[in-house]
């Protein structure tokens, strides 16, 4: 009875409903957001492999400082289709991609000149 005489004031300093019976606060996409709004500037790379079906591309890149990604190949599919017939394996390319909540995607992509 002395402990809950004891816990009643901390309870009440807590608010109407207690501390650990609110829910955990939704994940912070701010961060993610705005590496989507944020290409950053475009990252050399070679075309590996092209998905036209899937809208899909596979890149071979150095690091995406943008996206703190280092260099690595990965399959990223892309915004608009229309890019992939740009492109054809063994391109060396200059592209720009997004993190948007985790989901990396190719926003632009062009021939190295």
């Amino acid at each position: 009875m002395n402990k809950l005489l004891f816990l009643l004031p901390t309870l009440a300093a807590l608010g109407a409903s207690p501390a650990w019976s609110q829910a955990a606060p939704a994940h912070d996409h701010t961060h993610a957001q705005a590496k989507a709004d944020t290409a950053g500037p475009a990252t050399d790379g070679e075309v590996r492999k092209v998905d036209k079906a899937n809208g899909k591309v596979t890149i071979k890149h150095g690091e995406i400082k943008a996206l703190n990604m280092p260099p690595m190949t990965m399959v990223y599919p892309v915004t608009d289709g229309a890019m992939l017939d740009k492109v054809k394996v063994g391109d060396k390319v200059k592209f720009t991609a997004t993190n948007d909540g985790g989901k990396l995607t190719v926003t632009g992509i062009q021939p190295a000149k």
